[in-house]
């Protein structure tokens, strides 16, 4: 039995940016069942920080609820993979007390010791991180691969498939039409900390030659 995937649909927000402005953009979330329960990644926005609801307005609910509108009680939840430790990305890992919340090392440093999220959404009673470096198999079926670019702690899943690997990339690309090279796509390459890096974690996760790719901030999905 292959990994199963549902997409959830955790945040909309309006992008700061001038050159955006007034343009919505989301966060997605994926619950993939495996054998021994929920695998979830990312988990969203967190709530009531007043400096962040000012310059992104987001919009959410509570992770609870969107699981429960998939069908999947929380309870189930048998492990977290946030590909990076950003505000949006990480912001109800709360939700999920000593439940492992796999990270890498150098994302772990990052968000302790930069203005790299908010971390009273990422220290909380009960927290256990798995600090893990480099590519790991949280659970069969499933890989974590190290892609860093976004941030020097950025990671992608590779989820087995009957018809080829399905990659869920996070934020190592940005949209579809990055992924597919479109030039006038919403892009993350440009405002990447490590564009070296970035181009890298890309070609990487195209040399798995997946049979669709899975977007943190686009619903839209790729197929081969």
């Amino acid at each position: 039995m292959f990994p199963r995937i549902t997409p959830l649909l955790l945040s909309e927000f309006r992008f700061p940016d001038p050159e955006l402005a007034g343009r919505v953009g989301v966060v997605v979330g994926y619950a993939v069942r495996h054998e021994r329960g929920i695998l979830l990644f990312d988990t969203g926005f967190g709530f009531g920080n007043a400096e962040l609801d000012a310059t992104y307005h987001p919009v959410g609910r509570p992770i609870d609820e969107v699981l429960a509108e998939a069908g999947i009680p929380i309870g189930d939840v048998t492990e977290v993979v946030n590909c990076h430790l950003h505000a949006d990305h990480a912001g109800q890992n709360a939700a999920f007390p000593g439940i492992p919340i796999y990270v890498q090392p150098v994302e772990w440093e990052l968000a302790h010791t930069t203005d790299h999220t908010i971390l009273e959404w990422i220290d909380f009673p009960g927290a256990r991180y798995e600090q893990v470096h480099g590519d790991h198999e949280p659970a069969a079926g499933i890989r974590v691969l190290a892609t860093p670019g976004h941030t020097a702690g950025h990671q992608s899943l590779v989820v087995a498939g009957l018809d080829g690997p399905t990659v869920l990339a996070g934020q190592a690309s940005y949209t579809v039409g990055e992924w597919v090279g479109d030039a006038n796509a919403l892009e993350g390459r440009s405002g990447a900390p490590d564009e070296a890096a970035y181009d890298g974690s890309i070609e990487r996760l195209r040399a798995l030659h997946p049979a669709q790719v899975l977007f943190g901030h686009d619903r839209q999905r790729w197929t081969a």
